[in-house]
């Protein structure tokens, strides 16, 4: 089932509720001919997914239509040619820049709420927007012909749409330098064992394993399952004293909400 969520056609964005199961919805990327390069636009079009989605949806899978995940930005918006149907952005120097780059990350931003669990579906390019796209989710599976790459310092930008945390969190600080400031490609392989890969299958088994995953998300208990990604989140903060903290409060909260308690 698709919602009536306007604009979404012109976003690039398709959603689809009870996919691949009930409880679950997909996100897909709609621009196949640009390899789903992205815009503003669908950005703005992902907050505004974030911001309607059921409170049924446990799962939500981000994909790509078509041989890409997402080339990153559509490089037309950064030339005088720019983007059909676009609005410029916001002069550098006007004081609403920093809080138009914000409404943009607000796209990315959602996919990491307790209330859901994010799977990013990743075939071919995941190049810099379209990188930072998959590392916002909580999950990756990767088809084995998967290619990330940290695109945007080699056309005079820094990566701002809320991948620098999580690949700095996953590789460490070392790597994440090199990778971004060589701009080099990452294969399906290497990703594996960076860790920015939790599964590498076939390309023709990607659905397959994504379908899998999300059932066996689906399959536990779904208030335990938002308190431990909520939990989770917060222990590389946290010191041990204070994440046994948190855990007894969790616990008691989670315990007293079944003994309809407050």
């Amino acid at each position: 089932m698709t919602p009536g969520l306007p604009g979404l056609d012109r976003a690039g964005l398709r959603l689809d509720l009870d996919e691949p199961a009930p409880g679950a919805a997909t996100v897909t990327l709609c621009r196949g001919d640009r390899r789903n390069a992205m815009t503003p636009t669908m950005w703005h079009g992902l907050a505004a997914i974030g911001r309607a989605l059921p409170p049924s949806v446990r799962v939500v899978v981000v994909r790509g239509e078509g041989p890409s995940f997402s080339a990153g930005i559509d490089l037309r918006f950064l030339t005088g040619e720019g983007v059909p149907g676009e609005e410029p952005p916001p002069s550098p120097a006007d004081p609403a820049f920093d809080p138009w780059i914000a409404s943009c990350q607000d796209g990315f931003t959602w996919l990491r709420s307790p209330a859901i669990v994010s799977v990013a579906a990743v075939r071919g390019h995941a190049i810099g927007a379209g990188f930072q796209l998959a590392l916002a989710c909580d999950l990756r599976v990767l088809a084995d012909d998967a290619r990330l790459c940290m695109k945007e310092p080699a056309i005079g930008l820094v990566p701002d749409l809320t991948g620098t945390k999580p690949l700095v969190d996953i590789v460490g600080l070392p790597r994440a330098i090199e990778m971004c400031l060589t701009t080099r490609t990452v294969g399906a392989a290497e990703a594996k064992e960076l860790r920015l890969a939790e599964l590498v299958v076939p390309a023709d088994d990607l659905d397959g394993a994504v379908g899998d995953l999300v059932a066996a998300l689906l399959a536990t208990d779904a208030a335990a399952a938002r308190a431990t990604k909520e939990l989770l989140s917060q222990a590389s903060a946290n010191s041990l004293e204070e994440q046994a903290a948190a855990e007894r409060h969790a616990q008691t909260a989670l315990m007293r909400a079944r003994l309809g308690q407050s």
